[in-house]
């Protein structure tokens, strides 16, 4: 498979036989309604052997059980309950509810890194760190997700530590242009995002084709779009959840929704498919295009709808699932060399 990078095959050889070693767990004792997912998210356009735009994202994610069900068993503490009851779609009956924490850093540089000088026609130097608060509303077919993101650009966001820490550790040369990254500025991002799926060929047992559309918006200093896209997934016992989705907001799709999912069927606890999925943007604001809000700061024209397309695949292997993909990212300024391209890969822990 020509196009799994070099380093993600490394990382995959570590990992499945590490993951396949362990012990299928028993789930006839649990209940799946107190069930969280952990998800470590890692991309990084080394996996491309390239070192340049959107150059490196990390994010970890919680996913918590279904609010609703504790409401109604009283295992919330007495003051929550006003903040559940006050939620969105909580009131709706058939649905289960969750909060999705998130803490995420993304890194922004120029195509070239050797240089000192302030790059007029390259991106600026930028970086993104983010607390992310979100709530699912869901069905078997259908997630609503509404999430608010906080954060800082420029120095807060210990880009440019990270940056040079990292390739200090690789044996890397440093990058030698982050006095002129954007100046620090607060974030505020507010999401939604729609997603539905459809089960096009079988069902949740044996071999299946199923779609999973999706359309959103964000609203913030930090970027504005709308958003519209898809992911089509092929494979054998396929998992119940929206997807594979590369870090992006309202991106938090890996929980499982039905007790029928690998991870949480007592008849079975492997799944694997493959999938093919695209993003497209058209884009109002881009601070890491688009420069600082409230300050002067470098920046370029940025381009107005930008798309992602990404084939990849994924395994569930008793409460694990781990999904690499490519990911090809066309042009987000003008006078960009070429469209871009990274590696993804995602890793689930269901318990």
């Amino acid at each position: 498979m020509r196009w799994i990078p070099d380093c993600s095959n490394r990382l995959a050889a570590w990992l499945l036989p590490a993951l396949l070693s362990l012990p299928a767990p028993s789930l006839a004792q649990e209940a799946y309604d107190n069930s969280w997912t952990f998800s470590v998210h890692f991309e990084n356009d080394l996996f491309a052997d390239t070192d340049q735009n959107y150059t490196s994202g990390i994010k970890l994610s919680w996913v918590s059980p279904d609010l609703t069900r504790f409401r109604d068993n009283k295992q919330l503490p007495e003051w929550v309950y006003p903040f559940v009851e006050a939620l969105p779609f909580i009131n709706e009956p058939n649905r289960e509810r969750n909060i999705v924490i998130s803490l995420g850093q993304s890194i922004y540089t120029p195509q070239d890194t050797e240089r000192t000088d302030l790059i007029t026609d390259d991106r600026p130097y930028s970086g993104w760190l983010y607390l992310g608060l979100g709530f699912h509303s869901k069905t078997q077919t259908q997630l609503d997700t509404m999430e608010i993101q906080i954060g800082a650009v420029g120095e807060l966001s210990m880009a440019k530590q990270t940056q040079i820490l990292v390739h200090k550790l690789r044996g890397f040369s440093t990058p030698k242009g982050w006095q002129h990254q954007l100046e620090t500025e607060p974030g505020l991002n507010l999401i939604y995002e729609h997603k539905w799926r459809d089960e096009l060929v079988g069902g949740d047992r044996g071999l299946g084709i199923d779609i999973i559309p999706h359309a959103g918006a964000a609203l913030g200093n930090v970027y504005t779009f709308a958003n519209l896209g898809f992911e089509v997934r092929l494979g054998w016992n396929l998992p119940q959840d929206f997807g594979s989705s590369t870090i992006r907001p309202g991106g938090d799709t890996n929980d499982p929704v039905t007790a029928s999912d690998p991870r949480r069927a007592k008849d079975t606890n492997f799944g694997f498919n493959v999938f093919a999925f695209v993003d497209g943007r058209a884009v109002a604001r881009d601070i890491f295009l688009d420069g600082n809000t409230f300050a002067d700061s470098h920046s370029v024209d940025k381009q107005d709808f930008v798309a992602d397309f990404a084939i990849g695949a994924a395994l569930i292997y008793g409460r694990f699932k781990l999904s690499l993909a490519r990911v090809v990212r066309t042009r987000e300024f003008v006078g960009q060399s070429s469209n871009h391209r990274f590696g993804s890969i995602t890793l689930s822990y269901t318990f």
